[in-house]
Order: structure tokens, then sequence, then C-alpha cells
């Protein structure tokens, strides 16, 4: 812990990447502390990529999503690309509604397509019962 409030957003490293998320209960405090404490992680960490989950997200307002394109511009110009994957098709005809365009945001339809974009590769698993080779 290093003072910091915090978020109530689990931040998960893999590698130089952040995976995180957004619930439809963050309220505009805590949307400020989670854009703080994750542009605070990339510069801090070195982080080069961000994988923002929002297929929790039922419903979008006019300042998460400006929330969105500042961080993600912040992560920009720190240095790493952020990836929104998931979002559901009433957050985006609601998006469409309200006359927002996310600018400047890079998304995936999921969050498995969204880290591919970020550079990382499923591993294929042996099948169960397989011996590993483990003499490398």
């Amino acid at each position: 812990m290093d003072g910091r409030p915090s978020t109530g957003v689990p931040l998960l490293r893999l590698g130089d990447v952040l995976v995180t998320g957004l619930l439809n209960e963050i309220d505009d405090k805590a949307a400020l502390a989670f854009t703080d404490e994750l542009t605070e992680r990339i510069s801090a960490e070195s982080i080069r990529g961000v994988l923002l989950d929002v297929s929790r997200l039922e419903i979008i307002d006019s300042f998460v999503a400006r929330t969105l394109m500042e961080l993600t511009t912040m992560a920009r110009l720190l240095g790493a690309r952020v990836i929104v994957a998931g979002m559901r098709p009433p957050v985006a005809i609601t998006l469409g509604e309200l006359g927002i365009e996310l600018i400047g945001v890079e998304t995936a339809l999921d969050a498995e397509r969204g880290m591919t974009a970020l550079g990382w590769r499923q591993v294929p698993q042996p099948p169960e019962g397989a011996r590993r080779d483990t003499t490398r």
C-alpha cells in the first residue's frame, strides 16, 4: 500500500500490460481516482499497453465516455496503448444516440482480441494427460 485511496477497480499486471475493467457502480470520484492510479502505474512500471474491459458496463454516460477518452490520451502521452474491449451493443447505441465519439480510443470485440492486438498470443495447451517436453 502506498497511502493512496483504492479505487476498488483491480489492475492486474501481465508483463508490461495492465488488465482492468469498469463496472456500472463507478461514480465520478472513483473514475477520477481510477484514472490517476492507472496513469501513475503506467509511468512507474513502464507499462506499454492497457486492456480496459467494459463488458460488464451496462450503461454509459457522457462523463464516463469523456473519462475513457482522456485516459486514452494520457496513456498515449506516457507511451502506452489502450484498448477498450467488450463494449455491449446498448452501450454503443447510447454513445451514438448521445452523439459521443470515442475519438482516439481503440476498441476490440472482446478481451481476448484486445490482448492479441496488444501483442499477446494464446499458447496452445497440450491435451490433458499428454507429457510436456521439458528438455528446452
